[in-house]
């Protein structure tokens, strides 16, 4: 049987009560007493249990962290930032990984709070009503990172996605390109992926050109979906001279489809991606991509939850990070600019 606390308080000749104050270091303790209790802990092996503190004092120190896709680079550097903050403000951190599925999100939500968890960061691909419904129905504070809320209700954290991409739109038709193409994935699953659309057909609109659909590609979310998509585009009568991809991770792909086919980048078709991964530098070329501060949005959005989890006031709910272009070797250098 596992050793309790009482077993510890009756090898060491003290109350419970001492033996959970050394263990929570409270400072109201004779320094004898506690080398002593502490001697003892270490030669019964005891462990406390964090369940039973957490009944105790109504909190586990754990937040719930539900991802949609544990194999995503771009999502691995967001939960370090979780991770980092979470460590700082001492709490412990459930993984749990969704595969995009509404029904398995929903599933591990209301497992999170059987746990018992004091704070749960979500991360998937739309908010419905049904996330809503269920968030609300717990006391439960809820922060939602990278993930756009259509209802606008959950506390989140996020860049401006439709900003973002009419911006790099925009940098590819000064720098020459008639019709820029747009690689992206489905937005019946990542509402972002529709705003990145909004973004690109505005910058489109306004550079008086007529959009070409068959230059936007809806394939998927992933490096063989941008294989797919530059496929796609280079099979065309007209092929485009720019690609636009939602993602580093499609953009790689949409390279690699470039040279698969015998062609050059940048110099038969630049290539811009976004989130600025690990992968916009490992790829070569190097890739031009937006930075979306990946970490930050990990990190400020667990401190937002360590805001709401202890009482503490919240001046803004819904926070927007900026954002900006990175020139890399994907596309050409420009003179005078």
């Amino acid at each position: 049987m596992s050793v309790t606390i009482y077993d510890v308080a009756r090898e060491a000749n003290v109350s419970m009560a001492t033996v959970s104050r050394v263990v929570n270091g409270n400072p109201n303790v004779k320094p004898t007493t506690r080398k002593k209790v502490l001697a003892t802990i270490e030669q019964l092996g005891y462990r406390p249990n964090a369940v039973a503190r957490g009944l105790a004092s109504k909190k586990t120190t754990t937040v719930g962290v539900i991802i949609p896709d544990i194999s995503s680079m771009f999502i691995s550097e967001l939960a370090r930032g979780i991770e980092d903050i979470a460590t700082m403000y001492k709490y412990n951190v459930i993984l749990s990984n969704s595969d995009q599925n509404k029904e398995k999100e929903l599933q591990l939500i209301n497992t999170m709070y059987e746990k018992q968890v004091d704070g749960i960061l979500f991360m998937g691909g739309n908010i419905h009503q049904d996330h809503v419904d269920n968030f609300s129905s717990s006391s439960v504070p809820v922060v939602i990172a990278a993930t756009y809320d259509e209802t606008n209700t959950i506390p989140s954290v996020n860049i401006d996605y439709k900003k973002a991409a009419y911006e790099v739109t925009q940098y590819l038709i000064e720098n020459g390109h008639k019709h820029p193409a747009f690689v992206y994935g489905q937005e019946d699953i990542k509402k972002r992926n529709a705003l990145k659309y909004e973004g690109y057909k505005q910058a489109m609109d306004e550079s008086a050109v007529d959009l070409t659909e068959e230059y936007i590609v809806n394939t998927g979310y992933s490096y063989e979906a941008g294989i797919e998509g530059a496929e796609k585009l280079l099979a065309l009568k007209e092929r485009p001279t720019a690609i636009f991809a939602a993602s580093d991770e499609m953009a790689v792909g949409v390279i690699h489809g470039i040279q698969d086919a015998g062609l050059s980048v940048p110099e038969d078709i630049e290539v811009v991606g976004f989130n600025n991964t690990r992968l916009s530098t490992m790829v070569r070329p190097t890739l031009t991509t937006i930075v979306q501060p990946t970490y930050d949005i990990g990190a400020v959005s667990m401190r937002l939850l360590t805001k709401f989890m202890n009482k503490e006031e919240v001046e803004e709910k819904k926070v927007i990070l900026p954002h900006r272009i990175i020139e890399r070797n994907s596309t050409k250098p420009k003179t005078g600019r």
